[in-house]
């Protein structure tokens, strides 16, 4: 079978010399306000923000109210269904996965975006609610370890957790699904990024109804939870609960389209975490191992999967004026900012195949889009996507087969 490896300095804009980081000998002190947990084996940083790319403007937001409620199908697509237009979906169908839903009414409420921990795997593993998410966006923090944001709309999974603190990707990810943001806490500097973004009144803060603790025999940070339900009862009494509004639009077939190469496996080895995605042509979805052993979803034990697996470089470097992680005064990581705006090379997995692709995002509103060689926007097969961020100075391997 032939295997692609992927040099990560091809998939995004880097021509930056980046200096090794000392490695951790004791676990260090969060700043105030974060909620970190101590990095060991860390690789090397990513570049300060001496020259980056300028941010997207902050447009206004205008709030509308809109019902909410309903419970997607769950029957199979038929075969030949394309969607590339307004009129292909329709006004039953999900923009972010394509699918099908029994209720209108479903798609008239906010998306909501919640961060969850990944890190320790025998505290917060299984996730739960991690297969009820439209999106999933995988990223490293400070010191290695990944987290993740799920973008969840179509599905109301029991409980979400555990919650954990965001980092400043958290403040593009809901401008491009006009989501909530349901978080733990976070530093004092991204607190302030989020305070000053245009869905700050969108902002699911830790007092709100909804939030709970599990009481369950592990460190606090990990038992903090969510019944996502009671957020959208929240957004309704604010106001805020409508049909989210985006710049651009996604695409979707449920054939594949031509041009794939054999694309059964993707590995990302993060340093800190191995991940692994393997086709099922059984029923045409990926699913997740970490560390060699099945990644499951806390709510119902199953393995996490998906009809899409997206991997971008985006360019990742090093704000200087948030610290997430000091020691004895001394700033140790600063926030990684990771530039998830413009445009850049990526690979998609779907259908067993792998397509080389060019991931968009020229306004602050879009949601990344893509296209294929000759410009064609390039569709998504019909179902849930993750995206797996993969940082430009990551030393592990990147590869499908």
């Amino acid at each position: 079978m032939r295997k692609i490896l992927l040099t990560l300095f091809a998939l995004s804009l880097m021509a930056l010399l980046i200096a090794c980081g000392d490695q951790i000998e004791e676990p260090p002190t969060a700043v105030p306000e974060t909620d970190v947990v101590p990095a060991t084996n860390t690789p090397e940083p990513p570049p300060a923000a001496t020259a980056t790319a300028t941010p997207l403007p902050l447009p206004p937001v205008v709030e509308t109210t809109a019902p909410a409620t309903a419970t997607p199908t769950a029957e199979p697509e038929p075969e030949g269904v394309s969607l590339f237009t307004p009129a292909d979906f329709g006004d039953d169908r999900s923009p972010f996965t394509g699918e099908l839903v029994d209720d209108p009414d479903l798609l008239n409420r906010r998306p909501i975006a919640i961060k969850l921990s990944n890190s320790p795997a025998v505290h917060t593993r299984p996730q739960s609610g991690l297969n009820d998410a439209d999106f999933v966006y995988e990223h490293t923090t400070e010191g290695g370890i990944t987290r993740f944001t799920a973008i969840f709309y179509t599905h109301t999974p029991p409980r979400v957790g555990p919650i954990r603190s965001a980092r400043l990707i958290d403040v593009e990810l809901p401008a491009m699904y006009d989501a909530a943001l349901a978080y733990s806490g976070a530093s004092v500097g991204v607190n302030q990024r989020l305070n000053a973004a245009d869905f700050s009144g969108r902002i699911l803060r830790t007092n709100e109804p909804g939030y709970y603790r599990t009481g369950e025999a592990k460190p606090f940070e990990h038992t903090f939870y969510a019944r996502p339900e009671q957020f959208w009862e929240t957004m309704e009494g604010r106001g805020q609960n409508r049909r989210p509004e985006t710049g651009t639009m996604l695409s979707f077939t449920s054939a594949p389209p031509e041009g794939g190469q054999p694309g059964s496996v993707g590995r990302i080895d993060y340093n800190w975490t191995l991940v692994e995605w393997r086709y099922n042509e059984e029923d045409g979805r990926y699913y997740r191992w970490t560390d060699g052993v099945p990644h499951l979803d806390g709510n119902t034990l199953d393995q996490v999967n998906a009809a899409n697996v997206i991997l971008i470089s985006p360019l990742h470097v090093q704000d200087p004026s948030i610290c997430e992680e000091s020691r004895d005064g001394v700033c140790l990581h600063l926030s990684v900012q990771i530039q998830i705006w413009g445009s850049g090379s990526g690979l998609v997995l779907r259908d067993g195949q792998v397509y080389e692709v060019r991931w968009h995002r020229e306004a602050r509103n879009d949601t990344l889009t893509f296209t294929d060689s000759a410009g064609n926007p390039f569709p998504l097969q019909i179902g849930n996507s993750w995206v797996q961020l993969i940082p430009s100075w990551l030393r592990g391997p990147v590869s499908v087969e």
